[in-house]
């Protein structure tokens, strides 16, 4: 087995040293949910303080590559869902990033939707809408929760179907009405107490934060809104060169 490796005095701080070697164990030699070396013996394999030690690894957690749980150590974090700026329901999203998507159903309702909503949706003042929470997970980890409003007047039975299963395939098999374009806009938010629990993070780490209004055959059919955790899922998107 090879010795573990010693930190040098030198130009590069100590625990910039020991955060690129542990940066290394947790991403080549661990996998996600690996309990991680104990703060002693890091001390020990590395030969530093134990106070570099924790700034090498709060570094980590910042960064996502680890997480602590109170009580039982740190662990290594699950790996981040990379994903294209592209029109995908969340199952099709999830299965090509090679994980396994499931979902809980929070809850269905038929009510009056907000302002927001109706104008999204170009609906009638009053007009009653079919409303989806849902809890949605990759490889049985929490990755979002989505919120989102449907015209009952196009979908009159939706809150009868299965909604643990791709609504986007609903729309299409059953309705007819496959969504073919979306106007979205992301934000940065705190994740909040209610979205914290669900989420499985502290209310004041940070989500991503979707609002979509989803068309099919140019008639608005889904308003919704997805808080995504920041630290399991980014963007990633092509950028073509302009005039500037």
């Amino acid at each position: 087995m090879a010795q573990p490796a010693r930190i040098h005095d030198g130009a590069v701080p100590k625990h910039e040293q020991l955060r690129t070697i542990l940066a290394a164990l947790a991403t080549d030699t661990l996998e996600p949910g690996d309990l991680f070396p104990s703060e002693r013996q890091l001390c020990i394999d590395h030969g530093v303080s134990r106070i570099t030690v924790r700034a090498a690894i709060g570094q980590l957690v910042s960064e996502g590559l680890l997480e602590r749980v109170r009580g039982k150590g740190t662990f290594v974090a699950t790996r981040t869902a990379r994903s294209r700026l592209h029109l995908a329901s969340f199952h099709e999203d999830m299965r090509r990033l090679g994980l396994t998507p499931t979902t809980v159903v929070l809850e269905v309702e038929r009510a009056v939707p907000p302002v927001a909503t109706i104008n999204a949706l170009s609906l009638r003042s009053g007009q009653e809408c079919i409303r989806v929470r849902r809890l949605r997970l990759a490889d049985g980890a929490p990755m979002s929760v989505d919120d989102a409003w449907y015209n009952a007047a196009l979908l009159p039975d939706l809150d009868s179907c299965d909604l643990r299963r791709s609504i986007y395939d609903t729309l299409r098999d059953r309705y007819r009405l496959p969504i073919d374009r979306a106007e979205q806009t992301v934000a940065a938010a705190e994740a909040g107490d209610e979205y914290a629990v669900l989420l499985g993070i502290t209310p004041s780490r940070p989500v991503l934060l979707f609002d979509r209004v989803s068309f099919s055959g140019g008639r608005a059919v889904e308003h919704s809104q997805s808080r995504y955790r920041g630290d399991r899922y980014e963007l990633q998107m092509a950028l073509d060169g302009g005039d500037s």
